[in-house]
């Protein structure tokens, strides 16, 4: 299963509509994930879709960079795994404890 990257959302912009928007182009989708903040709960501008076993995913980047949803240019790549990182206190100092 192949996973991009769209980036530049609309805060409003909710998973049924990024996946409606998608399927548009025939493009055929797995799961749709938009994650939000901690805090309030608002969209973070970003979110990540599975696309089916069948589906290209440079096909699906090069249909899909550059169209706009809700007036803002999505930005559309590979998904890459998150990487580690190391252990962070309060105001991103590194704790020592």
């Amino acid at each position: 299963m192949s996973k991009i990257f769209v980036g530049n959302l609309n805060f409003s912009v909710t998973e049924s509509v990024l996946e409606t928007f998608i399927r548009e182009f025939g493009i055929e989708v797995q799961n749709v994930n938009i994650p939000r903040d901690f805090n309030t709960g608002r969209t973070r501008g970003f979110g990540f879709v599975e696309l089916a076993d069948e589906q290209d995913p440079d096909e699906a980047i090069s249909v899909l960079n550059g169209k706009i949803l809700e007036n803002r240019t999505i930005r559309v790549d590979r998904a890459h795994e998150r990487t580690s990182r190391p252990p962070q206190g309060r105001r991103g100092q590194r704790r020592t404890w």
